[in-house]
Protein backbone atom coordinates (compact mmCIF):
# COMPACT_ATOMS: atom_id res chain seq x y z
CA UNK A 1 0.00 0.00 0.00
CA UNK A 2 1.26 3.49 -0.80
CA UNK A 3 1.86 5.37 2.46
CA UNK A 4 1.24 8.70 0.71
CA UNK A 5 -2.37 7.85 -0.13
CA UNK A 6 -5.01 9.21 2.24
CA UNK A 7 -7.08 6.77 4.25
CA UNK A 8 -10.33 5.50 2.75
CA UNK A 9 -11.94 5.42 6.23
CA UNK A 10 -13.41 8.96 6.22
CA UNK A 11 -14.87 8.44 2.74
CA UNK A 12 -16.45 5.14 3.74
CA UNK A 13 -17.80 6.62 6.99
CA UNK A 14 -19.40 9.51 5.06
CA UNK A 15 -20.84 7.15 2.44
CA UNK A 16 -22.38 4.80 5.01
CA UNK A 17 -23.70 7.75 7.02
CA UNK A 18 -25.40 9.07 3.88
CA UNK A 19 -26.73 5.60 3.01
CA UNK A 20 -28.27 5.27 6.49
CA UNK A 21 -29.87 8.72 6.36
CA UNK A 22 -31.18 8.24 2.80
CA UNK A 23 -32.82 4.94 3.72
CA UNK A 24 -34.39 6.04 7.00
CA UNK A 25 -31.89 4.23 9.22
CA UNK A 26 -30.14 5.61 12.28
CA UNK A 27 -26.35 5.76 11.79
CA UNK A 28 -24.32 4.77 14.85
CA UNK A 29 -20.55 4.91 15.21
CA UNK A 30 -18.61 2.71 17.61
CA UNK A 31 -15.53 4.51 18.92
CA UNK A 32 -12.42 3.18 20.67
CA UNK A 33 -11.80 5.87 23.26
CA UNK A 34 -8.36 7.23 24.08
CA UNK A 35 -7.02 10.59 25.30
CA UNK A 36 -7.63 12.23 21.90
CA UNK A 37 -11.35 11.38 21.88
CA UNK A 38 -13.63 14.00 23.42
CA UNK A 39 -16.82 12.30 24.63
CA UNK A 40 -18.66 12.20 27.97
CA UNK A 41 -16.44 9.77 29.86
CA UNK A 42 -19.30 8.66 32.09
CA UNK A 43 -20.80 6.83 29.08
CA UNK A 44 -17.59 5.02 28.10
CA UNK A 45 -17.73 1.28 28.81
CA UNK A 46 -14.81 -1.09 28.26
CA UNK A 47 -12.89 1.73 26.55
CA UNK A 48 -15.62 2.18 23.92
CA UNK A 49 -18.65 4.33 23.24
CA UNK A 50 -21.41 4.06 20.67
CA UNK A 51 -22.78 7.35 19.36
CA UNK A 52 -25.93 8.16 17.41
CA UNK A 53 -24.68 10.38 14.56
CA UNK A 54 -28.02 10.97 12.85
CA UNK A 55 -28.94 14.52 11.92
CA UNK A 56 -31.85 14.29 14.39
CA UNK A 57 -29.55 13.50 17.33
CA UNK A 58 -26.72 15.91 16.49
CA UNK A 59 -26.12 19.57 15.82
CA UNK A 60 -23.35 20.95 13.61
CA UNK A 61 -22.31 17.45 12.51
CA UNK A 62 -19.07 17.43 10.52
CA UNK A 63 -17.47 14.27 9.17
CA UNK A 64 -14.07 15.46 8.01
CA UNK A 65 -11.10 13.49 6.71
CA UNK A 66 -9.44 13.76 10.12
CA UNK A 67 -12.30 13.81 12.64
CA UNK A 68 -16.02 13.66 13.38
CA UNK A 69 -17.37 16.53 15.45
CA UNK A 70 -20.83 17.53 16.60
CA UNK A 71 -22.90 18.66 19.55
CA UNK A 72 -25.40 16.32 21.19
CA UNK A 73 -27.46 16.03 24.34
CA UNK A 74 -26.38 13.57 27.00
CA UNK A 75 -28.79 13.35 29.96
CA UNK A 76 -30.27 16.66 28.80
CA UNK A 77 -26.94 18.49 28.71
CA UNK A 78 -25.38 19.69 25.44
CA UNK A 79 -21.87 18.31 24.99
CA UNK A 80 -19.28 18.85 22.26
CA UNK A 81 -18.02 15.63 20.72
CA UNK A 82 -14.72 15.21 18.89
CA UNK A 83 -13.65 11.83 17.49
CA UNK A 84 -10.48 11.43 15.43
CA UNK A 85 -11.47 9.40 12.38
CA UNK A 86 -8.83 6.76 13.14
CA UNK A 87 -10.67 5.95 16.41
CA UNK A 88 -13.90 4.95 14.60
CA UNK A 89 -14.22 1.16 14.96
CA UNK A 90 -17.46 0.86 12.98
CA UNK A 91 -20.39 2.68 11.44
CA UNK A 92 -23.66 0.82 11.11
CA UNK A 93 -27.44 1.17 10.93
CA UNK A 94 -29.06 0.68 14.33
CA UNK A 95 -32.11 -0.96 12.80
CA UNK A 96 -30.42 -3.82 10.93
CA UNK A 97 -26.71 -3.79 11.91
CA UNK A 98 -25.53 -3.31 8.33
CA UNK A 99 -22.37 -1.29 8.11
CA UNK A 100 -18.62 -1.57 8.16
CA UNK A 101 -15.96 -2.22 10.80
CA UNK A 102 -12.45 -0.76 10.74
CA UNK A 103 -9.18 -1.82 12.40
CA UNK A 104 -7.92 0.35 15.24
CA UNK A 105 -4.24 1.04 15.83
CA UNK A 106 -3.72 -0.08 19.41
CA UNK A 107 -0.46 1.85 19.79
CA UNK A 108 -2.34 4.75 21.39
CA UNK A 109 -3.41 3.83 24.92
CA UNK A 110 -7.06 4.06 25.95
CA UNK A 111 -8.11 5.45 29.32
CA UNK A 112 -9.56 3.05 31.87
CA UNK A 113 -13.27 2.47 31.39
CA UNK A 114 -15.66 4.12 33.78
CA UNK A 115 -18.57 1.90 34.68
CA UNK A 116 -21.34 4.22 35.77
CA UNK A 117 -24.24 2.07 34.66
CA UNK A 118 -26.52 2.59 31.71
CA UNK A 119 -26.04 5.50 29.34
CA UNK A 120 -29.28 7.45 29.32
CA UNK A 121 -28.75 10.02 26.64
CA UNK A 122 -30.37 10.96 23.37
CA UNK A 123 -27.12 10.21 21.57
CA UNK A 124 -25.32 7.46 23.44
CA UNK A 125 -27.62 4.73 24.76
CA UNK A 126 -26.83 2.23 22.02
CA UNK A 127 -26.29 -1.49 21.98
CA UNK A 128 -22.98 -2.97 20.96
CA UNK A 129 -22.69 -3.24 17.19
CA UNK A 130 -23.77 -6.50 15.61
CA UNK A 131 -22.22 -6.12 12.21
CA UNK A 132 -22.98 -8.26 9.18
CA UNK A 133 -20.56 -8.70 6.32
CA UNK A 134 -22.12 -7.33 3.13
CA UNK A 135 -20.81 -8.89 -0.07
Amino acid sequence: MDADLPSTRPYLVRALHEWCQDNGFTPYVAVKVNARVQVPREFVQDGQIVLNVSYDATSALKIDNDYISFKARFSGQVREIFVPIDRVMAIYARENGQGMAFPIDEDSPSPPAQDSGEASSDSAAAPRPALKRVK
